[in-house]
């Protein structure tokens, strides 16, 4: 009997050593099932109401995932809102007069919070967020894991360093996704992210004058609304993928091989290195895209979540409890 239990305890010590080692090991697909069971039907209303309002906020909601969980992990650290005394991660550079789609977090999470108060993170519904916003533009379907609390603090000086700015090189993307734990592959795949959306004239300015790996009158095109000029036209738009802005498919792809990307860091991707031959796989091929894209968003969203006792569970987005 005592070798028994005995046995029985090593073995509960061997599972506390593996989620230990993991937390991404305590998501779970299943994580609301029985304390939240409505929260995907609650979420998708909410980002459909808001897509159908505007085709635009499918990527911005999107790239709100992105944001956050490059910076200390998947903890909706980057909806905590400035305060006077607390810095959060809105107004890093990555971020200022760029982010948007917080006020369709907050009623999202109001309404998750009124059939289910306390339950659900908004760290999970920016997760849930994300997964919608695609399917809802036409990209594929996944399961979506859950379990992460929210955080009790932000890092500004983590958004300025970790998110890879729009001028980046290949290596610099590669090193910035490596930091993260991903792979050259999952970062070509989550890129693809780009096939819809908008960006900024600041974002692009300096490719559409100064590079030479650019479709000439692509250019001439782009600069029409984004003047050379640094302060004039500054926040003019111009769709990511030209062909299908608001449909989530593989043109952002078929967009790099003609040099019609409209980042530096896009065109990157498909510049005579590493990568060309996974954009080529893409082009060629949507659903292995898709599947890559699908793992790569999972994967991304295991990034050291707060599980457990960790964190909190927010009553409201912007603010800790």
């Amino acid at each position: 009997m005592a070798s028994s239990s005995f046995s029985i305890v090593v073995v509960a010590l061997g599972v506390l050593a593996v989620f230990a080692g993991s937390s991404s090991a305590q998501l779970s697909t299943n994580f609301y099932s029985k304390t939240c069971p409505k929260v995907f039907d609650t979420v998708k209303s909410g980002v459909q109401s808001a897509v159908s309002k505007e085709r635009r906020m499918g990527a911005s909601l999107l790239r709100l995932f992105f944001h956050d969980c490059f910076v200390n992990g998947c903890d909706a650290s980057l909806l905590l809102d400035d305060t006077s005394s607390f810095t959060g991660e809105q107004n890093a550079v990555p971020n200022k007069n760029s982010i948007r789609g917080l006020n369709v977090i907050d009623n999202i999470k109001s309404q998750v919070e009124s059939v289910c108060p306390g339950v659900v993170s908004c760290a999970d519904i920016l997760a849930i967020v994300a997964r919608d916003s695609v399917v809802i533009l036409g990209g594929p379907d996944w399961d979506v894991k859950l379990g992460r609390r929210d955080s009790k603090t932000a890092s500004l000086s983590g958004a300025n360093n970790n998110i890879p700015p729009p001028t980046s090189s290949l290596s610099n993307l590669i090193s910035k996704f490596q930091a993260q734990g991903l792979s050259t592959g999952d970062m070509v795949a989550l890129a693809g992210a780009h096939t819809i959306g908008q960006a900024r004239c600041t974002s692009f300015r300096a490719r559409i004058y100064n590079d030479t790996n650019i479709d000439s009158s692509f250019a001439k095109t782009r600069q029409a609304s984004c003047p050379k000029a640094s302060g004039s036209g500054d926040n003019n738009l111009a769709p990511l993928d030209l062909q299908t802005p608001t449909t989530f498919d593989n043109y952002y792809y078929k967009n790099l091989i003609v040099q019609k990307g409209l980042l530096h860091s896009d065109q990157a991707l498909y510049n005579g290195g590493s990568t060309d031959s996974t954009v080529k796989t893409y082009v060629n091929n949507p659903k292995t895209f898709y599947s890559d894209f699908v793992a790569a968003m999972i994967k991304m969203g295991d990034i050291t979540p707060l599980t457990g006792s960790q964190g909190e569970i927010r009553k409201s987005c912007g603010k800790v409890n």
